[in-house]
């Protein structure tokens, strides 16, 4: 009886596969694919429960925990037969091992994105502020573990416990922060620099912290032991800074700028990864200290950090991570709290940690003097748990340390932290209603032409630039101008991808660089491009970046515009251009950003249509040779490309062509008369006066300059007109409002694939119209768009072919 006793508490091995339901197995008595069922069904639940926290704009940690919790005995759990199925105690040791190789691995990429060359960089307030936000909350974990050992955790070593109270209440996740700051469009302010620089330096004070309380919890009769469990551990650190930084170099210089990396290498760091991991257990640390260590030391100016997170990041944090979350799910069972003195408690460790981290931070930051609303958004998001807080409650657990009631405590005390930090800093910290910029120049038409010209010009990825530069160059007037400032604006998309938060490392304050001025400037492209073009031209350059979701990037374009008073946004077209010269869809989400840009703007919007303007590569100030053909019918939108165009002609390398269409007389009142926009109040002799008194100014100005050509065309319909655009095919760049307006253009309006571009923009763009022409597309600002441009953005998506073709 006694060894039958015993059988429950040692179950049988699992086999690895089954022999299929056809023989009379049970495939979930197998351990593959039970594992298999296991990480479908975790994901699936955790990334229907982010979908669903979405509109909530709280991270994909909040959904993994909750999913995790919800899969054990807290929720789904307390039905026996389900847990004995899904997650039976002999398969238990297969789902950790799997989650702890994950975390392995994800840790590695933690170390891959903290830079400690930013730590040298930290400034004293940010130091001062992470230094504060440790040691209150570190003390307050401190004296409230007195009151969880007199109560619900009696008997646990004092040490130990006193160590993992104080760091699990003292971290700050800087994973979970960089990517709510991304969401809350706080990155690149400076409370979000400061935030991001106090939690580096959090999260390696915390580790440091958790190798003490690891060390400590090891061995509860032998102090000498912890003390050789820490010194080892340091020799093991001291070392590797020794070691594998030049090896690293070693391989880095063997890998060419813009070639693959080899495997091999690949290879031989990921081996290096388990190797420290193996070391670090055996030390008595943790497996998960050496990953964390070799990441670190990773270079991360080279081509190395990005090839290892391209082979390891998704399959880690979209398979094997999650696991981990359900792993402290089956440990975590709500039920345990029970009884008015387990929640007080709760409610005790909770307002412990608010109140550590909020207080210390806030009250740091006010003697810095950072202002009140500020320091206390500050205090919110320093408060910010996830991954790193239940790695310290896991490793507390599995030594002992924390019982099953404190675990369950502590975990819904990171979730309940976690979840507020949005709604609290929304709450109280509103950057976007602190006031709109007022300024003159939101076009390029303006009465006086010599005004300083500013341009914000967008772009997703190197495919862009020359294009965009040509652009740039070719707009830059003259000398006798005031100046012309280019605002080059890199679009990078924040996905659920965990590497996102390296863009943070590039990140500045809006108008500076987006790159590390101290790094080789041979190991980025967009580098070179824009440090050669503002050796060659007398441009102003200055590149920032905008790290948003694409649903809501135009609001960083909009916001950028505004703060520096831009008068055009040049936005790329979401096609691009295949071997064969159609155009094809790059990504609808890029269609979706341009149209909402289009109808926010605070200033006037051109949509770029790339056909490669110069060439594949930037053409020298010296050697611009281009023709524009500017395609006028009147209006607002036409009036402003004319404007641009004007610019444009200034260049010595540029020759501009104006085709204006009017009526033919002998068809004056057959065509069917458009709107009019409504600032002519119904009267189109308003818009037409303004028309025709610009286009006096605009001739009276070119009489004597041989690089432009002015000619009217009388067509009786918009075959004739469409007819005379192709003669102008051969140019190099077309120059199109959006919304152009006159009797002529309802015989233009025919099927609009994209209505962003308008008539003529989806009629330079069509299959059917043979050119090689860049079309730039303007709409002119206007503090109320008129009813006809709104009705055209506000048109559903139209449908379109696998290809993509226009």
């Amino acid at each position: 009886m006694a060894s039958n006793s015993t059988v429950p508490k040692c179950p049988a091995p699992m086999k690895a596969t089954s022999n299929g339901v056809f023989q009379g197995d049970n495939p979930l008595d197998f351990a593959l694919p039970l594992a298999i069922l296991q990480i479908c069904l975790v994901v699936v639940l955790t990334r229907g429960l982010a979908f669903l926290l979405r509109p909530l704009r709280q991270p994909r940690v909040i959904a993994e925990i909750v999913g995790g919790v919800l899969l054990g005995p807290s929720a789904l759990g307390r039905n026996l037969t389900y847990l004995h199925a899904v997650f039976p105690p002999k398969s238990l040791t297969v789902l950790d091992t799997l989650a702890n190789l994950g975390l392995l691995f994800f840790l590695f990429l933690v170390g891959l994105e903290l830079d400690p060359k930013s730590l040298r960089r930290t400034g004293k307030k940010a130091l001062c502020i992470a230094v504060s936000g440790i040691s209150l909350p570190f003390v307050l974990g401190i004296g409230s573990s007195f009151a969880l050992r007199a109560t619900i955790s009696e008997g646990v070593s004092e040490a130990p416990f006193l160590v993992f109270m104080g760091v699990a209440l003292s971290i700050t996740a800087f994973p979970v922060l960089a990517r709510i700051l991304a969401e809350l469009k706080l990155l690149t302010t400076d409370i979000g620099q400061m935030a991001m620089s106090a939690a580096a330096v959090n999260d390696v004070a915390a580790w440091i912290l958790l190798a003490l309380a690891i060390a400590l919890s090891g061995h509860k009769n032998s102090p000498v032991i912890s003390v050789w469990v820490l010194v080892c551990g340091c020799a093991f650190v001291i070392v590797c800074i020794l070691v594998v930084p030049p090896v690293f170099k070693w391989m880095e210089n063997r890998c060419p700028e813009g070639e693959p990396v080899n495997e091999t290498y690949v290879c031989a760091i990921l081996a290096s990864v388990l190797a420290a991991g193996f070391v670090t257990d055996s030390i008595g640390i943790h497996a998960l200290f050496g990953a964390f260590v070799i990441g670190v030391l990773v270079p991360k100016e080279g081509p190395f950090a990005g090839a290892l997170v391209e082979k390891v990041e998704d399959l880690v944090s979209g398979l094997f991570l999650p696991l981990y979350f359900v792993s402290s799910g089956l440990k975590t069972n709500v039920a345990t709290i029970q009884g008015a003195q387990s929640w007080g408690l709760l409610a005790l460790v909770i307002s412990t940690a608010c109140i550590g981290k909020i207080l210390g931070t806030v009250g740091v930051s006010l003697m810095c003097r950072v202002p009140f609303r500020e320091a206390l958004a500050l205090g919110f998001l320093m408060n910010t748990k996830g991954l790193v807080e239940l790695i310290v409650l896991n490793i507390g657990k599995d030594r002992g340390v924390l019982n099953d009631q404190t675990f369950a405590v502590m975990v819904l005390m990171a979730l309940f932290t976690t979840f507020i930090t949005t709604p609290l800093v929304i709450a109280v910290y509103k950057p976007a209603k602190i006031g709109k910029t007022e300024y003159k120049h939101r076009a390029i038409q303006r009465k006086n032409l010599n005004s300083q010209l500013r341009i914000l010009a967008c772009f997703h990825s190197v495919r862009n630039l020359p294009t965009l530069i040509n652009t740039i160059e070719a707009s830059r007037g003259t000398e006798k101008r005031e100046g012309f400032i280019v605002y080059a604006m890199h679009l990078m998309e924040l996905s659920e991808r965990s590497s996102a938060i390296q863009m943070v490392h590039k990140a500045r304050r809006n108008g500076l660089p987006f790159w590390n001025k101290g790094q080789n400037s041979n190991t980025n492209q967009i580098v070179v491009a824009f440090e050669t073009f503002q050796r060659l031209s007398r441009v102003v350059i200055r590149p920032m970046t905008a790290i948003s979701p694409m649903n809501t990037m135009h609001e960083d374009i909009c916001a950028s515009a505004e703060r520096k008073e831009a008068a055009m946004v040049i936005l790329p077209f979401h096609k691009h251009q295949r071997l064969d010269g159609q155009l094809e869809t790059t990504r609808n989400d890029f269609r979706l950003v341009n149209r909402r840009v289009l109808e926010h703007a605070p200033c006037s919007v051109g949509i770029l249509v790339d056909r490669g303007l110069g060439g594949t590569a930037q053409v020298s100030a010296s050697s611009v040779d281009s023709g524009v053909t500017v395609i006028f019918f009147g209006g607002h939108d036409d009036r402003e490309a004319l404007a641009y165009g004007a610019r444009m002609a200034e260049h010595p390398g540029i020759n501009l062509v104006v085709i204006r269409f009017t009526v033919h007389p002998d068809v004056v009142g057959e065509i069917v008369r458009v709107n009019m926009d409504e600032s002519s109040n119904g009267e189109p002799g308003a818009a037409k006066s303004a028309d025709e008194h610009f286009l006096d100014e605009f001739k009276e100005k070119i009489v004597n300059d041989g690089s432009v050509r002015y000619e009217e065309r009388a067509v009786r319909n918009g075959a004739e007109a469409v007819e005379a655009i192709r003669e102008h095919s051969r140019c190099n760049l077309f120059l199109v409002g959006r919304i152009p307006e006159g009797e002529l253009v309802a015989s233009l309006n025919g099927k609009c694939e994209c209505p962003e571009l308008g008539p003529v923009g989806n009629l330079l763009t069509s299959p059917d119209f043979s050119t090689t022409a860049s079309v730039l597309v303007v709409q002119q600002y206007r503090s109320k768009l008129s009813l006809e441009s709104l009705a055209s953005l506000s048109v559903r998506d139209s449908p379109e072919t696998d290809s993509g073709n226009s």
